[in-house]
């Protein structure tokens, strides 16, 4: 069984940051990319930015210039730091985890419950 949680989400005025974290846990073999996402009403969920066991990052559009993903491979979390934060960076954000359990499956994509970033103006 394989868990994964997000903290560090809340309310934040216009301009400021947080720092959003995730750890994956429980039955893991390998975990292969991470990544957050994030979803508000009405709206698809959409890539924030994502990053490899390798180090290669990947970032949406919005995001780059202002957030900064990392990980720690050997705890298999995942950190985003979000900087100049706008209005519309409010969503709830979710983090993401393609991983094995066991060598003999392919990776597959484990999900957290989410961790709402409100940003006020």
């Amino acid at each position: 069984q394989v868990q994964v949680v997000e903290s560090g989400g809340g309310l934040v005025q216009a301009g400021g940051s947080l720092r959003l974290a995730c750890a994956a846990s429980g039955n893991i073999f390998r975990c292969n990319a991470m990544g957050w996402y994030r979803q508000t009403p009405g709206k698809q969920r959409e890539l924030v930015a994502t990053v490899t066991n390798g180090g290669t990052t990947n970032y949406a559009d919005s995001a780059k210039g202002r957030f900064t993903i990392s990980r720690d491979n050997a705890k298999n979390t995942v950190y985003l730091h979000m900087n100049s934060l706008k209005p519309e960076d409010t969503a709830v954000y979710y983090c993401n985890a393609r991983l094995q359990t066991t060598m003999w499956v392919p990776p597959r994509d484990y999900w957290g419950q989410g961790t709402q970033v409100t940003v006020s103006s």
